[in-house]
């Protein structure tokens, strides 16, 4: 059985939302207020803060309160774990490829002799 990441599980559940990836998109190009985040989703501001939760949980974004104003960043290590798992993905999945295609250039030499 393979091993159960809690993190990866919080990142894949976090980017799996559209309304999330937009926000995280939009918060690459630098912090924002909760309300500008709000603005273009169409969604009240409880339903916001959930997705915010959400994100803030993974470890995708950070907030702070300076007075009325909650403003949120993007935290791009917080992506690491989900990087790692894939590049493992892909180096396994390659190795597995590469055995493939040996046994088939194996095969097709076999049937020319």
């Amino acid at each position: 059985m393979a091993k159960h990441d809690p993190d990866l599980s919080l990142l894949f559940h976090a980017l799996a939302d559209p309304t999330r990836r937009a926000m995280l998109e939009r918060l690459a190009k630098g912090p924002a207020a909760v309300t500008e985040l709000a603005g273009p989703t169409g969604l009240r501001l409880p339903t916001i803060l959930r997705h915010l939760s959400v994100l803030e949980g993974a470890g995708l974004i950070a907030t702070a309160k300076d007075g009325r104003v909650r403003s949120c960043a993007f935290v791009p290590q917080g992506l690491a774990p989900m990087q790692d798992w894939l590049d493992g993905q892909r180096a396994l999945w390659e190795a597995r490829l590469d055995r493939l295609d040996e046994y088939v250039t194996g095969l097709m030499k076999d049937r020319q002799t």
